[in-house]
Formats: structure tokens, C-alpha cells, sequence
């Protein structure tokens, strides 16, 4: 049925046919009057209702009506015509129309078959029971209210109309009927962050009531009388306020209705009071001490004076813990570092932020007053505590001055400034309970300097530390050029356990390492430490970096084990290891972000590299990655201080930076240190370590390699070698190295049963590298006189200026390294 406004939520509705009987009742209305519809069907519409319809009327409100049980209701009566309109009304026998109905409204519809109705009747109950008669009652006892100021907004909060309390309570200056909604921007909160405004749209927006909110009124300053002083602060009244959305009778949004009651007793200096104790909490939380005198001016002015100053000694303002003690009439003038006025600017007579604030000259009174607590000063004992010194009552005492109140930060035996408060004009003097609130925020405020400096101390010591730990800034290695950056976390939050490394290893390969320890402080300093140093040991060993974070991970979890706290121990790293001579680069993740590459034709990429656990976390295989890097691609290893925690919109960022500040004659250094500058830089919480590495390959003519798999071919090797040093001009180190060869190879054929491959490389050392397919570690060790062998490994450690073994998947490779004199 195609009705307009037919309800489909369940509204009881009854179709009516010509002569006004019921060929429709749906389970609603079988609801709602306690009727079935195998009662009411083919009967008049007045029996079913309990009372008449009007003939003719469209809408009647408030018709009282009468249920099965004889009980009464009030609702609203609405005709709907559907001349035309093909409804599906049966009779009884038909279950869509019977008592058996189960579905309503547009649903009820659905099925039926075709029947002509000439309207349709709906019913909307009263919530309540009482009639509009009583609404009205209701209402207009709500607008005679006196103490009650009542407003009716638009839907575009345009004021339609208010009651008289408007008036009664002096708030019909606020707005006029017509005016839109600029005046609720005076209602503000009491911390001033929002206006009523703000509320009162949402009210309008989502019909969500707001009950008994607290806003404070400012009122102008008064014009300036004929005679006498005219008042320096405004005054404040606080009002709670209580608005609903206002609905039609259809049920749409009409506008708000907004309801205004002054809060006797709870005046502005009240609630900015207790306003201000609130703030008091958040003092320091920045651990800044500039800030933290920033801070109290703001919660001092203007709850307890129009004007407020904070003076530092120089040594708070260098980072310094001050003296134990009075510092005497020998201290330097401290300087003002805060000051707010209520209203206006800064006085320009009185001692400006970052000028020395001059003293007056020392006596018993001045050393009480900078060690003691609060003073309370009239006008007679401030120009009395400036020592007959015009020059200096002019610089601390304002115009007009009502009463003064001076605290000292002071805390254990230290002065970290002082504070002072004023009010001026016909504003109420300064009692007893403001100076004892002053006081208190003063020890606050000095509580929290000193965890500023607890703090400043910790973190300096942390950051030296952890500088000091970290290896240079810059390395240049036959296989790469490195630049690492470290930037500590900031604000709150102390230094970190983030670092780099570069360093190389055997066959002119250089390892690439990046980590990043849980948590912050010395404890994380300390860890780092232990790790770097590990890291460093184990890659002495040549083992392949997903050994040598399985290696690490036992470390870790030793360590944990002998922690305090276990969970307070745990790191990720990244440990990467490239050989400039095949190009190869290979690497191992222990949960770390993977790094970013930048190839020679400009091509920007993640590398996928299997995160793996956390070291210490669980004793799980590290799965290893190998890619190939030409010579010039860059290599960007970090923490995640680098991407904030959220690697998604920081990673494609990193890349466009990456690729667009990359220049192969710039220094890696200024490319570290814009990637770093893209994170902002207010307070971050975590530890920001950065390590580029570009990278470089040895000319295929510095390399030399063969294969020998008989001992007959020993002697060949030895020629091979000869006969290339003499290429590469390195004759004078042919005995050394021919020797070393000819025991290798023979050692690799007789021992490890395979073929031996021997590769020179020729760098600012020479290279001498022996692989075979065998695993068993070769030993140095002393030979007696009487044994045939034993002594390869030691004429090795004896001829060369560094030797050692790796392992590869299969086999192992020992290489011995030898010193290339500058002139060669």
C-alpha cells in the first residue's frame, strides 16, 4: 500500500472503508486496545476506539479513548486518505488481518490481497497518559519562573523567544529574540576551553541533553566613574545549564530549549580557584622549567591577582641545581622568566621577561623574606621592603596597588626563584586563605623543579652515556660509506636504548647493525651496551647473521633470567652483513622494521625481511634474507623512533624523502639528518637511530680465483699466486703468501676430501681466502718436535697480519690478511 506518512515501526493503525468500519487492525492496535482484530473487523471505527471520530477531521489531539479493559488513554488521531490505494484487507479466516497477525506496519502490507479502503487511521498514544490541556499547564509554568531563565533556540540556534527571568536575572543584555547564536560564546567553561555554544550545536545536531553544565558569565569592565578608582577586573557569574532538543508533533527537530540558573555562592574567584587547583596537578609535566613558571603564572592570574611574575636564578636557568642555603647578598639579580596580566599588556614600569629583576640592598628582612614562606604585603610594607629605594619600587610595585602576596620556590635547602602576585584597583585585598593557596602552589611548582633537575641530571648523564657507547658518526670501508645519526627521546620520557654500528669484517665485508632495547633510562643504556659489545664478539666469529642473532637471543634471555624485573629486558635488532666483492648482502631480523632501499636507478623499496621474534622472547630460528646490491644503492637501517610507531603512512614518506634528497655526491650525514627532521620534534617518545650505508664493490680485476682438486696441483697454486701478485705489483709478499697457499690447498685436498678454491683480493690489504667443503674447525696448537704436522695453522698466524674461518651453508673458507705497504 502506498500511503503517504504510513507508518512502517510498529504505530497502531487501522484501515477504515467508506462507511468508516475497520477492514484493517493491525497487531499494534490489537496491542494498544487490548482488541483483537477478529473482534473489531466489519465494526465501526467508535466501537474499536472506545469513542467517536469527528466526521471530516483530519488530526485530533488529545482524544481520549478507552481500552478493552475500560482503562483510558490520551492520544493523537491522525487520517490518512488512501482513495485508490490497494491495501490487502480480509477477513478473519485471512492470517495477515488475525489475530494470528505477527508483522505490522509496511510489512503487514506486503502480501495481502487487493481490497479498496478510503483512509487510514493512525493512533499516537500519549507517553504519559495527560492530555495537551495539562502540556500547556505545564509549560507555562516553566516560562513564569523567575529564577528559571528559559530559551527557546531555532534549529540554527536563532533566539525565537525567552521568558522573563531573562530579564529578572540581567541576561536579556546577552541577546535579543532574532539574534543569532554569537551570544552563547560568552558562556564559556571554567577552564575558558570551550563556550556553550559548542554544547548547545551538538544538542541541536544529535539530540543529546546537557544537564546541569557549569559556564561562567565575564562581565564587561564598568565605565570608569566621575571620582574614585575604577575596578581592574571583571567580574564573573556562573550559571548551570540545561538544554533539550525540541521536537513538532511529528516528531521533528523544532530547535533547543535551553534553562538558566544562577549558582548562588559559587562566584568566578570560587570556581577559578578550584579551577586552579586543578591545574596545579599538570605543573612540570613538561620538565621544563620555563614552562613550569609559564604554567603557574597562568593558573595564579587572574584566580588570585590581575598581575604575576616568576623570577630564576642563573643557575636554574643553565640546567643547575642551585646552592644549598640562602645565596646571599653576593648572588647574581635573578631574571623573570614569567609574567601575565589579567587584563591589558604587561606594564611596561615594571621589570620585563628576560631582564635581570633588581634587589634591593641585603638585610635580615629580604634573607627572611627568600628563604621564609609567603609574605602578604599592603602598599606601606612593599614600598618598606624596597629599603627607601624609589628606582626599585617602580620597577616591582605596579600602579594602584591593592595588596601583594611573595612566595619563594624553595625545596630541599634550595631556591629555585621566587614568585610574586599582585592586585591592583578596588579588587578585594589578598586574606589569609589566598595566602595559604599561594603557598601551596608554590610548593608545588618548587616540587616540581626539582624532579625537572632529577630528571635533567638522569637524562644527561643517560645521553653522555649512550653517545659515548655509539661508534663514530661516519666510516668509510672498501665496502660501503656509513653515516649514523641518533637523536634521544625528549620531554617526559628519558633516553633510550637505540643503536647503530658499522664495522668490518673479514674479506673487506662490512656488518650493518641496528637495535633498539626495551624501555628508557641507564637500565636500557647499560643493555645497550651488553648487546653491542656481544653483537661485535659473536661477528668476530664470522657466523652467519641468523646464527648470530640466535646466539644473541641466549644472551638476552641469560639476562633476563638474572634481571630484577625479566619483562624489563628485551631488544629487537637487524644485523646485516654485505661482501663488497660479489655485491651480496645478507640479513637476519630480530623484530625489527625492515630497511629501506634505494637503488643507483632510483628505484625507492622496502625490503622484505622476516621480522622473526623479539630477542628474548622465545627460542625460535631467525630466518635469513640475501639480495644483491649494485654499487652506489643506499641502504637505510633504523628504530622505530624513525616511522612514530605507525610504519603504514611513515614507511611510503621515508621512501619519498629517501628518493628525493638522494644525491651521490651528497653527504650521507645531511641525508640522515633531514630524514630525522621530518619527525616532529615536540616531546617524542622514543630514542630515533639512523644508519645509511652506500654501498661500493672491488673492480673485477682486483679478484683472482681458481680450483684445485689434486694434491699434484699444489705446486700449480703456488705459481698461480706468484704469478698474480707480480701482476698487481705485490712481489715482496710472494714467500709469505705462496707458503700460506701451499698449506691451505694441501691441508683443503688431504683433509676435507674436495676441491679447494683459493681467491685473491687485492684492496689496501691483500686477501687470501682457502674454502673447502669441509665443517671441521681447524685448531692452532703447539707441535711437538717429533710430529710430522700441526704446524700449517701456526706458520698461517705467524706469515700473516690477521687469520681466521668462517662457514658457509656447506663447508668453510679460512683466510689469512696481509698489509699493503702505502707505496704499493
Amino acid at each position: 500500500m502506498d500511503v503517504p506518512g504510513f507508518p512502517a515501526d510498529g504505530t497502531a493503525t487501522v484501515l477504515l472503508d467508506g462507511r468508516r468500519t475497520v477492514s484493517w487492525w493491525s497487531r499494534a492496535a490489537a496491542d494498544l486496545f487490548g482488541r483483537t482484530a477478529d473482534e473489531v473487523l466489519g465494526r465501526p471505527v467508535a466501537e474499536a476506539l472506545g469513542a467517536p471520530l469527528p466526521p471530516g477531521t483530519a488530526r485530533v489531539e488529545g482524544a481520549e479513548l478507552h481500552r478493552a479493559d475500560g482503562t483510558r488513554f490520551t492520544a493523537d488521531l491522525t487520517l490518512l486518505p488512501t482513495a485508490g490505494a490497494q491495501d490487502t484487507a480480509a477477513g478473519a479466516e485471512d492470517p495477515a488481518v488475525g489475530a494470528q497477525n505477527t508483522t505490522v506496519g509496511a510489512e503487514d502490507t506486503a502480501d495481502r490481497r487487493s481490497a479498496t479502503g478510503s483512509a487510514l487511521l493512525v493512533v499516537e498514544p500519549h507517553p504519559t497518559g495527560p492530555g495537551r490541556a495539562d502540556d500547556v499547564l505545564l509549560a507555562r509554568a516553566l516560562l513564569q519562573q523567575d529564577r528559571l531563565a528559559v530559551a527557546h533556540l531555532g534549529p540554527d540556534l536563532e533566539l525565537l523567544r525567552t521568558n522573563p527571568a531573562f530579564e529578572v536575572l540581567r541576561l536579556s543584555g546577552l541577546a535579543a529574540p532574532g539574534e543569532g547564536p554569537q551570544w552563547l560564546e560568552r558562556l564559556r567553561t571554567p577552564d575558558d576551553a570551550s563556550s556553550a555554544r559548542e554544547a548547545v550545536a551538538l544538542v541541536a545536531a544529535r539530540g543529546d541533553g546537557v544537564i546541569g553544565a557549569e559556564y561562567r558569565l565575564t562581565e564587561p569592565l564598568a565605565p570608569a566613574p566621575a571620582s574614585g578608582p575604577r575596578p581592574r577586573t571583571a567580574t564573573h557569574r556562573v550559571f548551570s545549564l540545561t538544554g533539550f532538543r525540541a521536537t513538532d508533533p511529528a516528531g521533528a527537530p523544532a530547535g533547543v530549549v535551553l534553562v538558566l540558573v544562577e549558582l548562588p555562592g559559587r562566584d568566578g574567584g570560587r570556581l577559578q580557584l578550584a579551577e586552579a587547583y586543578r591545574r596545579a596537578a599538570e605543573i612540570g609535566a613538561s620538565l621544563d622549567v620555563v614552562g613550569g613558571a609559564r604554567e603557574l603564572v597562568d593558573i595564579l592570574v587572574p584566580a588570585l591577582g590581575d598581575l604575576a611574575a616568576v623570577d630564576f636564578p642563573d643557575a636554574v636557568l643553565q640546567g643547575r641545581d642551585p646552592q644549598l642555603g640562602y645565596p646571599g647578598p653576593e648572588a647574581s639579580a635573578p631574571r623573570r622568566v614569567a609574567a601575565k596580566a589579567a587584563v591589558g599588556r604587561w606594564p611596561t614600569a615594571l621589570v620585563q621577561v628576560g631582564e635581570l629583576t633588581p634587589t634591593p640592598a641585603a638585610t635580615p628582612e629580604t634573607a627572611a623574606i627568600a628563604v621564609g614562606g609567603a609574605i602578604l604585603f599592603d602598599p606601606a610594607t612593599a614600598l618598606l621592603a624596597m629599603g627607601d629605594q624609589p628606582e626599585l619600587a617602580i620597577r616591582h610595585i605596579p600602579a594602584g596597588l591593592r595588596s601583594a602576596i611573595g612566595c619563594p620556590l624553595y625545596h630541599r635547602g634550595r631556591l629555585f626563584g621566587y614568585v610574586q602576585v599582585w592586585r591592583t584597583g578596588d579588587a578585594e585585598p589578598h586574606d589569609q586563605e589566598d595566602l595559604r593557596v599561594v603557598q601551596d602552589l608554590c610548593d608545588r611548582t618548587a616540587l616540581a623543579l626539582d624532579n625537572s633537575f632529577r630528571y635533567t641530571r638522569e637524562h644527561r648523564t643517560a645521553v653522555v652515556l649512550q653517545r659515548s657507547l655509539l661508534p663514530p658518526a661516519a666510516t668509510a670501508s672498501t665496502a660501503c660509506e656509513t653515516a649514523g645519526s641518533y637523536r634521544p627521546a625528549s620531554g617526559a620520557v628519558s633516553v633510550g636504548g637505540d643503536w647503530y654500528d658499522a664495522f668490518p669484517l673479514s674479506s673487506l665485508r662490512v656488518a650493518l647493525v641496528v637495535g633498539d632495547v626495551v624501555g628508557h633510562g641507564l637500565q636500557a643504556t647499560a643493555t645497550m651496551a651488553r648487546l653491542r659489545t656481544a653483537v661485535q664478539t659473536l661477528a668476530e666469529l664470522d657466523l652467519p647473521p641468523d646464527e648470530l642473532l640466535i646466539r644473541l637471543n641466549d644472551l638476552v634471555q641469560r639476562m633476563a633470567a638474572e634481571a630484577d624485573e625479566p619483562d624489563t629486558v628485551g631488544a629487537s635488532c637487524l644485523f646485516a652483513v654485505y661482501d663488497p666483492v660479489t655485491g651480496t648482502c645478507e640479513l637476519a631480523s630480530a623484530g625489527h622494521p625492515p630497511p629501506l632501499l634505494l637503488t643507483p636507478d632510483g628505484r625507492a623499496e622496502v625490503l622484505a625481511v622476516p621480522p622473526g621474534p623479539l630477542l628474548g622472547a622465545a627460542d625460535q630460528p631467525f630466518e635469513p634474507t640475501r639480495t644483491v646490491l649494485p654499487a652506489g644503492s643506499l641502504l637505510a637501517l633504523y628504530t622505530d623512533g624513525l616511522t612514530a610507531h605507525d610504519p603504514d603512512t611513515a614507511l611510503p614518506r621515508l621512501l619519498t624523502e629517501l628518493t628525493r634528497r638522494h644525491d651521490p655526491d651528497r653527504p650521507l650525514a645531511d641525508i640522515g639528518a633531514h630524514l630525522i627532521a621530518t619527525v616532529p620534534a615536540e616531546h617524542p617518545d622514543d630514542d630515533i637511530a639512523l644508519l645509511l650505508a652506500r654501498t661500493r664493490t672491488v673492480p673485477p680485476d682486483s679478484t683472482a680465483g681458481w680450483r684445485y682438486t689434486d694434491l699434484s696441483e699444489v705446486s700449480r697454486a703456488r705459481a698461480d699466486t706468484a704469478a698474480r701478485l707480480a701482476a698487481w705489483g705485490l712481489d715482496h709478499l710472494a714467500f709469505a703468501v705462496e707458503l700460506i697457499v701451499s698449506e691451505l690447498v694441501t691441508n683443503a685436498i688431504r683433509h676435507a676430501g674436495g676441491p679447494a678454491e683459493l681467491r685473491l683480493i687485492r684492496d689496501r690489504i691483500l686477501v687470501c681466502e682457502v674454502s673447502d667443503p669441509s665443517n671441521t674447525q681447524p685448531r692452532l696448537r703447539r707441535a711437538l718436535e717429533t710430529d710430522e704436522g700441526g704446524r700449517g695453522l701456526f706458520l698461517i698466524a705467524q706469515l700473516s697480519d690477521r687469520w681466521g674461518c668462517r662457514y658457509a651453508a656447506r663447508g668453510k673458507t679460512i683466510w689469512a690478511e696481509f698489509a699493503v705497504e702505502p707505496e704499493l
